[in-house]
């Protein structure tokens, strides 16, 4: 309300409609800070409260994870193992000539991780090889069977090791992936936080929301039928949020990962795990 439009009113009236507007912007303010404060505070779910999405699940679906034999995400991670000793490239080497068996043990559990000044995660850090050591004409594709796979059986080999990224390296990344994880996209002005933090004991079309901790990836979804990373995942929250999603790959992406990651620390690897 103006000044001018304050003249409108009688005398009388007058002292009270500028206190009544004066109670009103304080209120106003007031709220407007208590938001802040809110978006601030609600960074972190509590430590020992944080758990993964195996829990919520039916005893169907945790039983399907549980038994490799029952576990279709397996096919996947037979095809890597396959892979990893296939001859490969112009220089016709294999993944397993240059690692020794069992050299892969907790290397997912601490990725991303940075590299030559430039942060990857595990699926571009596989392609690194693939180009650079194996010398291959070209990265696999994200999201194909191969890079699937490969990520698969040297995730699955991480199962049980506790997440642990090198936080100070990383730490610019964590905080790029932080902002994001925090801010209002799309056409619905959504936050991840808002569901993953502050609404992960609730349901959504009669699934439960789930704190978004990266302990499974690539895991099988039985929404795809088929196995996935957690890119796409990713992008799948972004389509839902009407917001226009990272290209897979992006250093948005990346770091959204590491934040991911970080905030899922010592938390155990349960790849490759199976969801609804």
């Amino acid at each position: 309300m103006t000044a001018r439009d304050q003249h409108k009113w009688s005398p009388v009236l007058r002292p009270i409609v500028r206190q009544m507007m004066s109670k009103l912007y304080l209120t106003a303010g007031a709220l407007l800070i208590a938001s802040a404060a809110i978006i601030a505070t609600a960074a972190e779910i509590p430590l020992d409260q944080r758990t993964s999405a195996y829990p919520g699940m039916s005893r169907e679906t945790r039983a399907m994870q549980d038994d490799d034999t029952a576990n279709p995400a397996t096919l996947w991670v037979l095809d890597g193992e396959t892979l990893w000793g296939t001859k490969a490239g112009a220089v016709n080497k294999a993944c397993a000539d240059c690692h020794a068996e069992g050299s892969m043990k907790g290397v997912a559990a601490r990725y991303p991780a940075l590299r030559g000044g430039k942060v990857f995660d595990l699926e571009q850090r596989i392609n690194l090889c693939h180009t650079g050591q194996q010398k291959a004409a070209a990265p696999f594709p994200f999201e194909s069977r191969e890079l699937l796979a490969l990520t698969a059986f040297i995730g699955r080999q991480s199962r049980g090791e506790p997440i642990a990224i090198d936080e100070t390296k990383l730490e610019p990344a964590i905080e790029m992936g932080r902002k994001i994880f925090f801010e209002r996209q799309g056409q619905l002005s959504l936050a991840c936080a808002q569901c993953h933090n502050d609404n992960w004991d609730r349901q959504l079309a009669g699934s439960p929301v789930g704190q978004a901790h990266p302990t499974g990836y690539p895991i099988y979804r039985l929404e795809w039928q088929s196995l996935g990373s957690l890119q796409r995942r990713l992008r799948n929250c972004m389509v839902g949020m009407r917001a226009e999603p990272y290209a897979l790959g992006s250093p948005e992406f990346v770091a959204l990962e590491a934040f991911l990651m970080y905030r899922a620390r010592k938390m155990k690897i349960e790849t490759p795990a199976v969801r609804p």
